[in-house]
């Protein structure tokens, strides 16, 4: 039983790891692409390695929730990362972007 839900788990992080390339590829700009790569990449990549977790167990479990854990603490870091230094390096918002957070921060920054 242990084995289909473990399949079943891995299929659902394949299918949020898809839905992350797709918006990768389909997105208007660095900012869009990376708050959708990172979201749907990140639940995919735990939910993997969850499935192996839940169909393997022992050893070679716990290595899959240990990364699991790396995974969920680096990479909502790293995106932060790579749009805070794209915005600061000057990379344009699209168009049709509503707010601007890091240019009102930088706003308050002046007004002090």
């Amino acid at each position: 039983m242990s084995e289909i839900i473990g399949i079943v788990v891995i299929s659902m992080g394949v299918a949020f790891d898809l839905f992350g390339c797709i918006g990768l590829v389909r997105l208007p700009d660095i900012y869009n692409r990376l708050q959708g790569a990172t979201k749907c990449v990140t639940l995919g990549t735990c939910l993997i390695l969850l499935g192996v977790l839940i169909h393997s167990g022992g050893a070679m479990g716990a290595k899959a929730l240990l990364c699991a854990i790396f995974i969920l603490l680096t990479s909502p870091t790293g995106a932060h990362a790579l749009a805070r230094g794209a915005h600061k390096s000057g990379v344009k918002l699209w168009e049709g972007s509503v707010m601007d957070k890091y240019a009102d921060d930088k706003e308050g920054e002046l007004d002090r």
